[in-house]
């Protein structure tokens, strides 16, 4: 199984959607890059993308934050903070008090209905030949204008309900009037975001595209991540070590800097656009 866990290399349970143990990055397992200037380091990545013949793009928390969306600990503030992330984001706190999972989701929906996709959403957006994959569950890069079939949403969507009982049943939510705790109309199991919690499963048609598209691309851009979020951040190591070219776009190192060919450190939506700006490669078939 593919769960949810936080921790630079470690997992939960066994995941039967990797090939070995081996696809985890380790810290000695490779060498840091020279430092190069700003500039320098842009010129690079630019000419990476600009060559690239088959471009991935790879965000996380960070990718969003520069539209108002709080990462998932800074959402917890004001009245949230006493709380626990297991209890706001766990299958065992839903079901221990579902009333209260659900009110704190709806808050951060209408965050989210109320923000805007900023400059580095709408340069990927942009770049049609792109494929994105995302550990965010808002819809900025959609409203962006990303085509859908390109997004691989790793850890679900914001957007919609799912029963908690896996019946199969799901639908749309209004994310400026979000609903509160309900019965799924098939079997009668509360409603609940169709988001991924802690030591929940990722969804296995996202997992094995998402693995494929790190497999098979050129380059890896990676945008707004710590890279702590496993299996997610595996993907990283996965395309490195498949031999794609990996750039870092993030506001401070993290633990994908060692893999990284060209590192830029500042604000995604500063930086995104430059680096997006010169012509598109070959793109993906």
């Amino acid at each position: 199984m593919t769960r949810i866990a936080i921790g630079s290399g470690m997992m939960r349970g066994n995941d039967s959607r990797r090939d070995s143990p081996n696809d985890l990055w380790t810290p000695g397992a490779v060498t840091m890059p020279p430092e190069k200037n700003h500039q320098e380091s842009l010129e690079e990545a630019r000419s990476l993308l600009a060559g690239s013949a088959g471009t991935v793009s790879f965000s996380g928390a960070g990718l969003s934050a520069e539209s108002g969306i709080a990462t998932f600990r800074d959402a917890q503030t004001g009245l949230w903070a006493r709380f626990d992330p297991m209890t706001l984001a766990s299958a065992e706190g839903f079901a221990r008090d579902p009333g209260l999972v659900t009110e704190w989701y709806r808050d951060r929906r209408r965050a989210i209905a109320r923000a805007a996709p900023n400059p580095a959403h709408r340069a990927l957006a942009a770049r049609e030949e792109i494929e994105h994959i995302t550990q965010n569950i808002d819809d900025l890069l959609l409203r962006a204008g990303a085509d859908p079939a390109r997004i691989v949403s790793l850890h679900g969507t914001m957007t919609r309900d799912r029963c908690h009982r896996h019946c199969g049943y799901e639908e749309e939510v209004d994310m400026r009037d979000p609903p509160g705790v309900r019965p799924c109309p098939q079997c009668g199991e509360e409603l609940r975001p169709s988001v991924v919690w802690f030591g929940e499963m990722l969804p296995a048609e996202a997992w094995e595209k998402a693995d494929w598209l790190c497999r098979s691309c050129e380059v890896l851009l990676v945008i707004g991540t710590s890279a702590v979020v496993y299996p997610a951040a595996a993907l990283i190591s996965v395309a490195h070590d498949a031999g794609a070219k990996i750039i870092v776009v993030n506001t401070q190192s993290s633990d994908a800097s060692a893999l990284a060919d060209v590192e830029i450190i500042g604000r995604a939506g500063e930086i995104v656009p430059k680096l997006l700006q010169s012509p598109p490669g070959r793109g993906r078939a």
